[in-house]
Formats: C-alpha cells, structure tokens, sequence
C-alpha cells in the first residue's frame, strides 16, 4: 500500500469504529450483549437516526484536519501566524456545529459575521452527537475571552478522552516524530490540559505516522514510548500503554481483558492503550473494529482510535463494504483525506480555488 492509501484507511477506518460503537457508548457489555447477542456489536445498528452515523468524535477529526491544511497552507504563503491559531479556530467552527450563535464561537478577536472555508459548508455536521462536556466547556471559554488552552496554560484538569480521538491527523505534519508528537499533543491541549489528555494525543499522532510510512505496529508503540519519555508528566500514560501491549501477549482480545484497563477509555491513556491492545492482538480491521467497541466502556471513542491505528496497518480496501457504504458523510471524509494528502504532498495547490477552500483565516 501506499503512504496516501494507509492515511486514508486511518481516516476512514476512525470513522467507521467510531459508528460502530455509536449506538451502545453508554451500555455495560452485558447489556450490549443482551441488545445485540451473545457476541455482541457485530454490525451497524442504528444510532441518532440512522445506520452508519458518526459521533463528535469524527466530526472533531475533520476539524482537526481542516485546521491542520488551513495552518500548513498559511505557513507556506508565508503568513506567521501559529498552528495552533487555526486548530483553535478550526475547533470553534466545531463548535458552532453544535448550535451555538457564531457570534459567540468565533472568539473576541475574528469578527467576521460567518465560518469561512469548505468543511463548514457539509450541514450533515450540524448535529449534536453526544460532545463532551469539556470541549464544549473549552471551547466557549475560547469564544469568550480568546484565551487557548496550552502546555502552559491550562484551562481544566480534564484527561478526558476527547483529546485523543482527535489527533490521528496530526500524523500527516511534516517533521520527524518528535515534531509529530508535539502537534498532535498541542491540538488536545486546546481543551484538555492534563497531561494525560494531551500526552496521549501525541502517543497516537506518532504511531499513526510510524504506520502510515509503512512501519510496523510493534515498532510504532516503541517509538511512542520514547516520545513519551521526552515529556514531564508521562508515567502514567506510559503504564496505561504498556499494559495494553502486555495484553496483547496474552491472546485474542476480550471485553473481559479490556475491562482490566482502568478507565474503560473515557480518559486519553485508557482509550489508547485499549485501542493499542486491541489492534496488536487482532490480524485484521473487522476483527479489531469490532473487539475495540465489544466493552463497558467508551465504545466510539475506542472504536474510533483502534479504526486511525489499523486502518493505518491494513488500508481502506479492508473495511467492510457495507459499512463504507453506510458510512455517513463518506465522500466528504475522503475528500477532506486526499486534500491533506495534496497540501502536505510534494507539490501543494495553489490555485484560488484552494484559497478559497482553505482560507488564511
């Protein structure tokens, strides 16, 4: 496969994993398995009125993408302004998705009467998909007085897993994984700043990145673990990853096993190091999709990472052709995909078109 096909697979499949668990986020797996049969989440099922839906997760993904070929785009016109000022303004686009006045997402310092760009156009992204409370909470803290979350300055104690399921974009940011791990922890810390939340982010983007260039699931997490060290703050995302690569020694994953990994994947280390688990203990995307949203805990955001890392592994042509079917705002997603590829390619657009599509605001 190629790096651009890996890539897309990564997208999509983050798409679909997320689907899959839409329906049964909140449910105790014995409940899933009373609602779905004794095996569980082994297909689509309807969820917020329809097969195939997407949560906030994906649609954050998008975002988080939009404002990373918005911010790259603005750096190679030559404009100065930071990366995250387009993540953070990407988001608040989000965030205006979410029935918010425009007004009071665009934050004091844009005045401009409405979102601007291409992403913001797809009204299928008007629709409230369970977001979490803490992006919410950040993200109209932003709207209000313009401050970002950071390394630095932080806005909550939040490790929620809402950091995470988010950053696997960032593993197209040109650089070496050092470079990598820092944008994908930055775009996590815009809302959640406990390192937990946003360490875990980076762990994901890098291992995305060792994959997508055509490396190997075992030597991604290893390179994860050497990012992490680089960090204050990292034992306990560390651990939480570590046992989830001792798991996958033990055999084919359980909702039982995963229930031994403290969080259930509602904060940023555990939703990792589920998704990590199950796709090292697993030898192809349906078996992992669907072992990754069969548990107690947060069944789409886990769906969705374990869909960025094996989607990365096995490529597009390995989903399951009726779930790409289903798959809600399908074209969008590969088309927002191979627009990435294009900009962070060799040759990057530069048309009016792409001015338009990809503004400098």
């Amino acid at each position: 496969m190629s790096r651009d096909d890996r890539f897309l697979g990564s997208i999509l499949a983050g798409a679909v994993g997320d689907a899959l668990g839409a329906a049964d986020e909140f449910e105790p797996i014995h409940i899933i398995r009373e609602l779905r049969g004794p095996a569980g989440i082994t297909d689509l099922v309807p969820a917020f009125g329809g097969l195939g839906k997407i949560t906030d997760d994906t649609q954050m993904t998008l975002f988080t993408l939009e404002g990373l070929i918005r911010g790259h785009a603005h750096l190679r016109r030559g404009g100065q302004t930071g990366l995250e000022h387009f993540v953070q303004s990407a988001y608040q686009r989000w965030l205006h998705t979410q029935d918010y006045s425009w007004e009071d997402c665009r934050g004091p310092q844009n005045t401009s009467l409405e979102p601007d760009g291409w992403l913001i156009t797809h009204r299928e992204l008007f629709s409230r998909r369970a977001p979490g409370k803490t992006c919410l909470t950040a993200l109209m803290s932003y709207g209000n007085n313009g401050q970002m979350g950071s390394f630095t300055h932080r806005l909550n104690t939040s490790k929620g897993c809402g950091g995470v399921m988010r950053t696997a974009p960032a593993a197209l940011w040109p650089g070496d994984p050092g470079t990598v791990f820092g944008v994908g922890a930055m775009a996590a810390a815009l809302s959640h700043s406990h390192p937990s939340g946003y360490l875990s982010a980076g762990a994901l983007s890098v291992i995305v990145r060792h994959l997508i260039d055509g490396g190997t699931l075992p030597d991604a997490v290893d390179e994860a673990f050497r990012q992490l060290a680089r960090w204050q703050h990292h034992e306990e995302t560390t651990a939480a990853l570590r046992v989830g690569v001792r798991l996958a020694e033990q055999g084919p994953p359980t909702p039982e096993k995963i229930a031994t990994i403290d969080g259930g994947g509602w904060i940023g280390e555990s939703a990792l190091a589920i998704a990590v688990y199950v796709a090292l203990a697993t030898d192809n995307l349906d078996e992992a999709l669907l072992a990754a949203v069969n548990h107690s805990g947060d069944s789409d955001s886990t769906g969705a990472i374990c869909g960025n890392i094996a989607g990365a592994m096995y490529g597009p042509g390995a989903l399951r052709p009726s779930w790409l079917e289903h798959l809600e705002l399908r074209n969008t997603i590969e088309e927002l995909a191979a627009d990435a590829l294009a900009e962070f390619g060799p040759e990057p657009p530069a048309h009016s078109l792409w001015e338009r599509k990809y503004p400098n605001s």
